[in-house]
């Protein structure tokens, strides 16, 4: 039982430091930002950035929609 749990811990540690999220190729960041978090609606995608920031993209196009600065 507690093998397993050392292999829990170590498999959620080399899950939460791997690369950064996989985002979409047509979502393209504002420079010097990276992804913290990505959520997808019906017709559009949003991205937290480490700037606090959500950025919201058009599903279709790729093209930012919207940007909401997280006070």
């Amino acid at each position: 039982m507690i093998l397993g749990f050392l292999v829990l811990i170590a498999a959620l540690v080399i899950r939460l430091s791997a690369n950064p999220l996989p985002l979409p190729e047509r979502i393209v960041l504002p420079e010097g930002t990276s992804a913290v978090a990505f959520t997808q609606g019906t017709d559009w995608f949003a991205v937290v950035t480490d700037d606090d920031r959500i950025l919201i993209y058009d599903r279709a196009t790729g093209q930012q929609r919207q940007e909401i600065a997280v006070e």
